[in-house]
């Protein structure tokens, strides 16, 4: 009896010792770490709204996201999107100044915006890395944009030649088709009206890029890789919204019905994506010839040694990871690209004559060709007034793990680092009084010509962590910008309601275009 009553005495006092240390770790998790973090980001200067009990700022933020998006904005007036894309921020900034932070959940946030400062976070790699993810984000980002150290230099490694410059070249038939597709739908749709008619673009945009993606990275057609993008773009709604609040642990385990739906996509991405990897390694087993693009490229990796090491380079869920992320990202990056281009020169007619007028005068009644491209300055200066403006990521996010200095501050580990793209594109100690306008004569001399330093334009992010496809976006909006205004003249219909929103800012309520044949 006392063996037995002993062995409870010890296995209670185990217990209680379990109960109490998960006690311990939750308290420091939702009220003491971030106190202490708070007292001493103040020490520093740094402002901001006073912790709240485990939610932060969240509640808030959700609050003003919804006002924000309950009505469409003014275009006429300027391009101040911060307000509707970041209001919390935004206010914040405002209020306490540059040097500020807000809370997502127990988590500060610093707000970096000053050059030198933001430099440094793209440069030093190993002081500041990719941020915890949102679990539920995995279903969206994966592969090379989520990994760190050697793992992302070796895929980095495997991934950049299928972007060099000669494979860019190779590639160039595949926009071509899947431009003249588009080109050819739209011309039909103005026949039936006349000589013109007034479309919503911003899905045939989305239905360009995403076509384009499956040629150049599988070889495919976009009926082919149909299926796949509609899933992916209610995923990325379905991310969207899951990750507005506070991730509590274990959530996603959880059978509610979001998260059953986000998990059977992920299955079915994957199921596709396995189904046309596997196409793909038989008909190179069986002779055929390899491709020069992406797939082609990370398959290969599969068996070729590169470095002398006898390791095999990816497995086949490597291979998917990266095929899914390319799919998304590049998809996404160039239609955003592409639609604010079309409402801004839609609405700013001279700028689209201009631009016209180059591209006739480059190409003629030629076919636009790889060394053309290269040539359209006035196009490239709309591109990036465009991306200034309506960057495709509004805010890029890094995080700290150990005790860091970021210029005049001591950031201590645990901090997230936010660059917030849509504020420092329009500072305005940076580009001047207009910022919040549509003027692509700043980068008349280039984008280091266009403000006192070169890292207060970063779109594609910076560093060596630069976005691997910032060329092969580049290209091809250019490549579709020029088949546009070579084929149609357009302006901005009546009807169209300004409202940019998050992810990837997009148009909200579509983009009607008025097109005319010419």
């Amino acid at each position: 009896m006392e063996v037995t009553l002993a062995s409870w005495v010890s296995l209670s006092l185990v217990l209680v010792s379990i109960i109490l240390r998960w006690a311990w770790s939750v308290l420091d998790w939702v009220w003491l770490k971030p106190k202490k973090l708070e007292r001493c980001l103040r020490e520093q200067g740094l402002q901001g709204n006073s912790y709240k009990f485990l939610y932060g700022d969240v509640e808030e933020n959700s609050i003003l996201l919804k006002h924000a998006k309950s009505k469409p904005m003014n275009l006429s007036t300027c391009h101040d999107i911060a307000p509707r894309l970041i209001p919390l921020l935004d206010q914040t900034v405002k209020t306490y100044g540059k040097n500020s932070f807000v809370w997502s959940g127990p988590v500060p946030t610093v707000t970096i915006m000053n050059p030198e400062d933001v430099k440094d976070v793209f440069t030093k790699l190993d002081d500041f890395l990719k941020p915890v993810s949102n679990p539920f984000l995995n279903f969206l980002i994966t592969g090379l944009i989520s990994y760190e150290g050697e793992k992302w230099a070796k895929r980095r490694r495997i991934i950049n030649p299928t972007f060099h410059v000669e494979k860019l070249k190779q590639m160039l038939p595949a926009f071509h088709k899947s431009c003249d597709e588009m080109i050819k739908e739209w011309e039909s749709l103005a026949s039936k009206d006349g000589s013109s008619c007034l479309l919503d673009v911003w899905p045939s945009l989305q239905q360009l890029t995403a076509d384009v993606i499956s040629r150049t990275a599988f070889g495919s057609s976009y009926q082919e890789g149909r299926k796949m993008f509609e899933l992916l773009k209610e995923q990325l709604m379905l991310v969207a919204n899951a990750i507005q609040s506070v991730y509590i642990p274990g959530w996603r385990f959880l059978p509610t019905k979001m998260n059953k739906r986000m998990k059977k996509i992920d299955r079915e991405v994957k199921g596709l994506l396995k189904g046309i990897i596997n196409k793909r390694e038989r008909a190179t087993g069986a002779g055929e010839a390899s491709k020069h693009d992406l797939l082609g490229t990370l398959i290969e990796s599969k068996f070729k040694d590169i470095q002398g090491d006898g390791k095999v380079r990816m497995s086949i869920e490597d291979v998917i990871e990266e095929c899914k992320l390319f799919y998304l990202a590049g998809q996404e990056t160039t239609s955003v690209l592409l639609v604010w281009t079309m409402i801004l020169l839609g609405q700013n007619q001279n700028w689209q004559d201009r631009a016209r007028q180059e591209v006739f005068h480059v190409f003629g009644s030629n076919k636009p060709d790889f060394d053309g491209l290269s040539h359209l300055k006035v196009v490239t200066m709309i591109l990036y007034e465009v991306l200034r403006l309506y960057p495709p990521v509004h805010i890029i996010s890094r995080t700290t793990h150990k005790k860091t200095q970021l210029g005049k501050f001591s950031l201590p580990a645990g901090v997230q680092v936010d660059l917030p793209t849509v504020l420092i594109h329009r500072d305005k100690e940076l580009w001047g009084d207009d910022a919040n306008e549509f003027n692509p004569e700043r980068f008349s001399e280039g984008v280091s010509k266009a403000t006192k330093s070169q890292l207060s334009f970063i779109p594609f992010g910076g560093g060596p962590r630069i976005c691997i496809g910032q060329n092969f976006a580049m290209i091809e909006a250019k490549l579709a910008l020029s088949l546009i205004l070579l084929h149609f003249d357009f302006e901005l219909s009546p009807s169209y309601a300004h409202a940019p929103s998050a992810p990837m800012i997009r148009p909200q309520y579509g983009a009607p275009i008025i097109l005319q044949k010419r």
